[in-house]
């Protein structure tokens, strides 16, 4: 059974959706974690040059080919390479409808958690809490599998509730108002945060470039620097699993494909950016340490907010702001997944909602349920929930190896081949790619993404620091 194909209706509209792939809840809190760890404003200058010569290029090819095929990931191949059915890049196809559906998996409780803090704040929960109170709540909730399950369930039933429209009236509608209304939170945040008594010294610690930090090993030294800022700069965009090639698959070809990466990762950025800006003067001026990660969000900062003017107010719009950047998350993995689905089985989009919310949500439990396992159920070197062996496996192992498979499938002549690919990205208008670049795509790139494969495969079994300090001492 033939569908259809769905299309945006601007050009906005793909910017916003892709870019709400991207933006998710780890351009807020691991962002300025790893900012922190990595001595600040040098970090940020490595991350930005690694995010131009490897996030964007990818991101790129990803496009490109879902472009020229309109398809996703599962009929990708053959339809680029009908003469070899696809060749040997054929299973990647549903390797990537697996990443998806993992990265589901648990990323809906983390969506739950996000709004079950947005109720706390509205009811004033932390009102009277001292800080040992306060870090108390996020294991309570953890520990409340009905809550949770039902804020699981409402999270899958309302994504695809969006999914199930025309894309037009749907997913593009909502992400457009959805993510204009994240943008402007982020800014009164910001406009907020920078009035805070230690606003100086966190934005000079995160803005300002200190030699001195960036050669302290307590700050992972230069190597320790540079191997983070790589892999922040690769995995932000969540290339990889076929997102961007769905949505490349969803636009005309009035614009050339660079120039649209450049924007999407620009917009992806200043949300990443915007994190530090809130989040780092209010570590200053309370003297919390900002390389706390998840615990910071949810165990230190709520008990901030009730030190605050306004603190409910302020944290309302805090979670209401991490909600909107998780749920755009989910909206967007939801339609590649409808779209993969349709695919495979030829199902319309009502029957591929219906029977693909079913199966999501039962994919949910365990990650929900995992917290009530006792402590040590589940060691595997630093990987110790069920929701860390599933981050695990697609943010380690299978974005950066698809990301490895679209280089090689776009460069090399077993695959599509760099003039085909090149061509595809330079239709329209806009940034293009340029014939010099073939040499470092097609070489280079490979590289750099094997490198951050390796990193991402053993980085959980192994002392990172130790092992760059014996290889480079």
């Amino acid at each position: 059974m033939n569908q259809e194909r769905e299309s945006l209706s601007s050009r906005l509209g793909f910017i916003l959706i892709s870019a709400g792939c991207a933006i998710g809840v780890g351009n807020v809190w691991k962002f300025p974690t790893i900012t922190g760890q990595n001595g600040g404003g040098f970090f940020v200058l490595f991350y930005l040059l690694f995010l131009l010569i490897m996030g964007i290029p990818v991101m790129t090819m990803e496009f490109s080919m879902g472009r020229a095929a309109k398809k996703s990931p599962v009929l990708l191949y053959p339809t680029l390479l009908p003469e070899k059915k696809g060749g040997a890049f054929r299973p990647h196809g549903l390797v990537c409808l697996l990443g998806n559906v993992i990265l589901m998996m648990f990323y809906t409780s983390v969506t739950a958690w996000m709004l079950r803090y947005v109720l706390y704040m509205l009811s004033g929960k932390f009102n009277g809490m001292d800080q040992a109170a306060a870090e108390g709540v996020f294991g309570e909730m953890l520990g409340d599998p009905v809550t949770m399950v039902l804020l699981v369930a409402l999270v899958v039933a309302l994504g695809f509730f969006v999914c199930s429209f025309d894309m037009q009236k749907g997913l593009e509608k909502v992400s457009k108002y959805m993510m204009l209304a994240l943008l402007g939170i982020m800014v009164l945040l910001a406009v907020n945060a920078f009035t805070m008594g230690g606003a100086k010294e966190g934005l000079s610690f995160y803005l300002m470039p200190n030699l001195d930090r960036l050669l302290d090993p307590a700050h992972n030294g230069i190597l320790g620097v540079i191997v983070a800022a790589m892999n922040q700069a690769f995995f932000t965009l969540s290339i990889g699993m076929g997102s961007m090639a769905i949505f490349g698959s969803f636009i005309d070809r009035d614009r050339a494909l660079l120039g649209e990466s450049v924007r999407i990762a620009a917009l992806d950025t200043f949300v990443a950016f915007a994190a530090g800006l809130i989040i780092f003067p209010a570590c200053f001026t309370y003297g919390i340490e900002p390389t706390a990660g998840p615990s910071l969000i949810f165990q230190t900062l709520p008990f901030v907010f009730q030190n605050m003017w306004l603190g409910n107010v302020w944290g309302t719009l805090f979670f209401v702001f991490l909600s909107f950047a998780a749920l755009s998350t989910v909206f967007a993995v939801f339609q590649n997944i409808l779209s993969c689905t349709q695919e495979l089985f030829g199902w319309n989009k009502k029957k591929a909602c219906l029977i693909d919310g079913i199966a999501l949500f039962l994919l949910a439990l365990p990650c929900v349920l995992g917290f009530l396992l006792p402590d040590g159920a589940i060691s595997l070197g630093k990987l110790t929930s069920v929701l860390d062996v599933e981050d695990y496996l697609v943010s380690n192992i299978i974005l950066p190896a698809g990301s490895l498979i679209f280089v090689i499938f776009c460069t090399q002549k077993a695959g599509w081949g760099f003039d085909r690919f090149m061509a595809e990205a330079n239709t329209g208008k806009g940034l293009k790619i340029k014939r010099w670049m073939y040499g470092y795509m097609k070489y280079a790139l490979p590289i750099l993404i094997g490198a951050i494969l390796v990193i991402s495969v053993i980085s959980p079994f192994v002392d990172l620091e130790k092992l760059l300090f014996n290889l480079f001492r």
